[in-house]
């Protein structure tokens, strides 16, 4: 069965695409941490990302330094943060998160509310 993120890159769900590639795609998250929080995958299903050929992974982080240059220029922010956890989707996946302080990465904060407007207007500021 198909995760959720395969539907996303099929476009059977939406999303707030920021990036895509022929092997990777990166949109924002619909429960964001942080302005630009960002999810990027690669478009093959793997759910655990050091099962990832070594090329793919490469790859993969190579495509998410992209997004995350895109993110450092248009968002207000300190660095980009990089997370893997990888648990609640079965679908390897990297967070980019705009932070000003390590404070600002912790999963256990509420999401910011953003309106589908806002959303839009993000991905569309930080799209490649």
């Amino acid at each position: 069965m198909a995760t959720i993120f395969t539907k996303i890159v099929n476009g059977e769900i939406p999303c707030y695409k920021v990036a895509e590639d022929e092997n990777y795609f990166a949109f924002l998250d619909i429960n964001p941490m942080a302005e630009g929080h960002t999810l990027v995958i690669p478009k093959r299903e793997q759910d655990y990302i050091f099962d990832l050929e070594d090329e793919e992974l490469g790859g993969l982080m190579q495509f998410a330094k992209k997004v995350a240059a895109s993110l450092k220029a248009n968002i207000e922010c300190s660095r980009v943060a990089v997370v893997v956890l990888g648990l609640e989707v079965p679908h390897a996946h990297i967070h980019l998160i705009p932070i000003k302080s390590e404070a600002d990465v912790d999963f256990r904060k509420p999401k910011l509310q953003l309106t589908p407007e806002q959303f839009v207007a993000i991905a569309e500021k930080v799209k490649l």
